[in-house]
């Protein structure tokens, strides 16, 4: 039997068909754009069954016989797991006061209906703090969007006739988007490549520009020095839809591409060929991606990049950078149920917390401040619902610290983690194939698409909406949570549209909530206080922000130690995103582990030359939190100088966490951000080849 649905094995949510044999789950198959000699085959898909019926799963709640971090537990029923949980709920609200419980949510069960419901029981409890991981991931991209022209675009890379790739690899991200630049080129168009690391696409490109990593903002400023400067702006655009675009002119003056180059670790003559490039083959896309995003300057650096969009005349165009027309869902998240009065603890963070309506709020550092240092107040209790904060959090030593520090932890998850094993109970989550959910990339923009739910859950593993509405019920939020099944909760956040599970049921390919329309500004506006896209932005400047990127006209490192007195420092890229794992899921499962057993430290071959490195050797790369060991890979894939750390491989072998190294002292002034992409680093080797430690015990 054939079904349909999306998966979620990753944030790309891949409309997918898979075959049923007696009620198990056989293949699975990604719906492809392109002939089959082109397409991307996903290693995890092809994995599917391997991961949903792996011997590793949860299959029963766990709670921990005794206290402390490691796999002490016994099984329960959910019974006495969800009460357990539920009294620790009441006993902190009447102990501390109901915002010192926290639920922190990671990106694995997607940021649609399962962020409405966590939220809406935090809210109904009484607590502001249900968090996500936005600042590292999207989000932050997300709101510098907003504060330039009222809404994160959707690149059109299949119509486009030049597109630019900036901090991103949609060849191990999102197959999607790969697929539509691979049809773009077919037909002609220009590609532009912007990134530390030589990616397949950067290999194909017709202008790769490999950048200092965290110094992306300069580089889109000095790119609009050279539109600016050479007239090749969109004049009636800038005229008619635009503010500020005197005080980005003169903003631009202190970034001239001579200037820029040095620091950035590119010739003017590149930067200059890709911003005529981009500006004179309309229509341009820009895919940016989670390059950008792990940064210091993230919100600044996106509003720049932003700006090219708008300085060109590419916004809400054919072949350009879309402007969404949002799904008109109901917004469930009860937050006018907390009244003013109730600080959050990311309240340091006011622009970050509020520029959504449904994001909420991301600033997740705030959280280990919060349990480490109690301030604004403590969190006592905390439930981490499909994240490993314990491995993929910015200083990892610290985050270890702090879930050791809870009174009561809860781990929401497939398999156990990490971070679970710092758990007093864990509660078995379903697959992505064993849940019927709305993601967030469908109610974000037509086609509303439905991921349904096409095997029945593993063992005794229930769905997170399931785990979330019966939790609420323990709780006593049953006014709150009368829907008995998901596909009662959706039919009621989708009744606005007129939509139903049942007619997506019937329509696998998705429904239009409304018909497609590009240029929206001319009769509509842009979503700002403005209507108008902002250059220069009142809010942020009434905020104590610039009103204008990097309008102070410096240009100073934004890599975390880089005023470390040692000498021979390099700069650490964390990195790479394997295709056969999602973060630090899968690693469990043998047949992904086959394709990708290990990871590995690349060194430039003139770095390796120089400091007598070969393959295979044993690394040692420090910083002041801390270090890691893996072995050396000789790549020419990154520049000399810089050396990219291997992602994801903390949850199996607790030396080889590249957040081991990181920083979450300095972060975003608006976003709260710290610099878990890039930071200065010492490198030792260690051992020969293939003497680098082995995995933990």
């Amino acid at each position: 039997m054939k079904k349909h649905t999306i998966c979620r094995l990753c944030s790309a949510c891949c409309p997918v068909e898979v075959e049923i044999q007696e009620g198990r789950l056989a293949r699975a198959e990604r719906k492809y754009a392109l002939p089959s000699g082109k397409r991307v085959q996903c290693p995890k898909l092809m994995a599917a069954s391997d991961i949903v019926y792996s011997p590793e799963r949860l299959k029963t709640p766990l709670i921990k016989k005794g206290n402390g971090f490691g796999d002490h537990f016994r099984e329960a029923s959910w019974d006495e797991a969800l009460g357990l949980i539920a009294d620790q709920f009441h006993h902190f609200k009447k102990k501390h006061g109901a915002p010192a419980v926290a639920w922190l949510r990671g990106m694995a069960a997607d940021w649609g209906a399962p962020w409405d419901y966590a939220t809406r029981l935090m809210h109904a409890f009484g607590s502001p703090n249900a968090i996500g991981n936005g600042s590292v991931c999207h989000v932050a991209r997300e709101i510098a969007h907003n504060y330039t022209y009222g809404a994160m675009t959707l690149p059109q890379a299949k119509d486009a006739r030049c597109i630019v790739v900036w901090g991103k690899n949609d060849r191990n991200t999102a197959p999607g988007t790969h697929e539509a630049i691979v049809y773009a080129r077919e037909k002609g168009a220009k590609l532009i490549v912007i990134d530390p690391i030589r990616t397949p696409l950067a290999a194909v490109a017709d202008i790769f520009l490999q950048i200092k990593p965290a110094h992306d903002g300069y580089l889109a400023m000095a790119m609009m020095h050279e539109i600016i400067g050479s007239g090749l702006y969109d004049k009636e655009f800038v005229e008619e839809f635009t503010v500020g675009f005197d005080d980005l002119k003169g903003a631009v003056q202190a970034y001239a591409p001579e200037k820029v180059a040095e620091a950035t670790w590119l010739e003017p003559h590149a930067i200059k060929e890709a911003a005529r490039l981009y500006a004179t083959t309309g229509p341009a896309c820009i895919i940016d991606g989670n390059g950008l995003d792990m940064q210091l300057q993230v919100f600044q650096a996106t509003r720049a990049v932003c700006m090219l969009r708008a300085l060109t005349g590419n916004l809400d165009r054919q072949g350009g950078d879309f402007i969404p027309q949002p799904v008109p869902v109901r917004n469930i998240q009860l937050k006018e149920r907390l009244g003013s009065h109730c600080e959050p603890i990311t309240s340091q963070y006011p622009l970050f917390n509020e520029f959504h309506s449904t994001w909420g709020l991301h600033a997740q550092s705030c959280l280990i401040d919060a349990i480490m240092e109690e301030k604004p107040y403590a969190i006592k209790m905390l439930v981490v619902q499909s994240g490993n904060p314990a491995v993929t959090m910015a200083d990892s030593n610290r985050v270890r610290k702090a879930l050791s520090k809870l009174d009561f932890m809860v781990s929401i998850d497939p398999f156990l983690t990490e971070t679970g094993r710092f758990a007093h109970v864990v509660l078995p989550a379903s697959s992505c194939f064993e849940r019927t959910q709305l993601n967030r990339a469908y109610i974000r923009n037509s086609p509303v698409m439905l991921q349904d739910q096409v095997i029945e859950p593993l063992a005794d593993s229930w769905p997170d909406w399931k785990i979330t509405f019966e939790l609420a019920r323990r709780i006593g939020l049953e006014d709150e949570f009368p829907w008995q099944s998901a596909e009662e909760a959706i039919d009621w956040q989708l009744e606005p549209t007129g939509m139903t599970v049942q007619m997506l049921r019937e329509n696998p390919a998705g429904l239009r909530a409304d018909k497609l329309q590009f240029e929206k500004h001319r009769s509509k506006g842009f979503a700002t206080p403005s209507g108008k896209v902002e250059f220069y932005s009142k809010r942020l400047q009434d905020a104590g922000h610039p009103p204008v990127p990097y309008m102070d006209g410096k240009m100073g490192n934004p890599i975390s130690f880089c005023d470390s007195p040692h000498e021979d420092l390099w700069v650490g890229i964390s990195g790479e995103r394997t295709t056969p794992y999602t973060h630090t899921q899968f690693f469990q499962v043998p047949s992904l582990l086959k394709r990708d057993p290990e990871g590995f430290i690349d060194v430039h071959p003139l770095d390796a030359q120089a400091r007598g490195i070969s393959q295979g050797d044993a690394l040692k790369v420090e910083t002041p939190r801390g270090m890691v060991r893996l072995k050396a890979r000789i790549s020419d894939v990154v520049h000399p100088g810089s050396l990219r750390i291997a992602w994801g491989w903390g949850g199996i072998q607790r030396e080889a966490n590249v957040n081991n190294l990181t920083d979450d002292d300095l972060r975003d002034p608006v976003t709260s951000t710290p610099s878990s992409r890039s930071f200065m680093c010492r490198v030792e080797k260690v051992g020969k080849e293939g003497e680098a430690s082995g995995k933990d015990s």
